[in-house]
């Protein structure tokens, strides 16, 4: 595939699943509708980001794989013909349950699944209390429009991760997200950390010559603890060039995010910036370490 139209569903969320799914399914269409033959959606979309407190009753959010939700979005595939990824609280075993990325193929079957695999643990997104780190490594997924590289949130800090999902053959990077403010941060510290997430992003893309999909929340979510100020999700989802370049890129309300990727780019970009090529894998060793003393 030469040229691929991408969507991304930029949107807020409430505590009712119902809701949530039937808004998610209708952006789904209007993004199909316009052409776009891969579309990703946010992180854990069908309810609100409920790690901003470590409650047991919330484990109830959680299903299996497959199941319900796997049903219902990959008949949504299959409706559409389209490559969707989406972001599922899995249950895979009493008391093991994971943050899950669901990959369906344009005929609605499950392409593959990545587990989330770095797990946050900070005021507000209590992730560790929930979720069990991925064991499934960092493997691309096959579908009809190319090999996916799907992470997840956290997952975006880190350039091992997007590294080994280049060499083992991904096409495009995708993070679906939950990320925003602590309202009480100065409007200084909020764009400096905004700036930060937008640029590790980017980053990945250039240094590994491949485009790249951020899709993240918008709209204020209240801390249902009352310990918290709550979350401001900062939204900006946007879709980059193999060069860091933005394609399309959203502000912090709700949005659908299209662009036409070029997916023969990285080859000629990769020609000219050879950093796959030009790697000393002889003298990274120190990588494994957690510190080099």
């Amino acid at each position: 595939m030469k040229k691929l139209v991408a969507a991304l569903i930029q949107q807020s969320c409430t505590d009712n699943r119902d809701e949530n799914v039937s808004k998610t399914i209708g952006m789904i269409r209007k993004a199909a509708k316009t052409g776009a033959k891969l579309v990703a959606l946010q992180e854990l979309h069908t309810n609100i980001y409920f790690c901003q407190q470590e409650d047991t009753a919330n484990f109830n959010l959680a299903e299996p794989i497959p199941g319900l939700g796997t049903e219902i979005f990959g008949s949504v595939a299959k409706e559409l013909g389209i490559v969707l990824v989406t972001s599922l609280f899995e249950k895979r075993a009493p008391g093991i349950y994971h943050n899950t990325a669901v990959i369906f193929e344009s005929d609605g079957t499950i392409a593959g699944i990545y587990r989330k695999m770095h797990i946050p643990d900070d005021p507000g997104f209590y992730e560790k209390f929930y979720f069990t780190q991925g064991d499934r490594g960092f493997k691309p997924v096959q579908t009809s429009i190319g090999k996916l590289g799907v992470l997840i949130c956290w997952d975006q800090w880190y350039p091992e991760a997007a590294r080994l999902m280049a060499l083992a053959g991904a096409e495009i990077l995708i993070y679906p997200t939950a990320i925003g403010w602590d309202p009480s941060d100065g409007k200084n510290e909020q764009q400096r950390q905004l700036d930060a997430w937008v640029t590790i992003q980017r980053s990945h893309a250039i240094a590994n010559g491949i485009p790249l999909l951020s899709i993240n929340r918008a709209g204020f979510e209240n801390d249902p603890s009352g310990q918290g100020k709550g979350i401001d999700f900062w939204g900006n989802s946007f879709i980059a060039g193999c060069q860091g370049e933005f394609i399309a890129k959203a502000d912090q309300t709700e949005e659908i995010v299209i662009a036409e990727i070029d997916m023969e780019r990285s080859e000629k970009v990769r020609r000219i910036w050879p950093f796959l090529r030009d790697r000393r894998i002889d003298a990274y060793d120190g990588i494994l370490k957690r510190y080099i003393e």
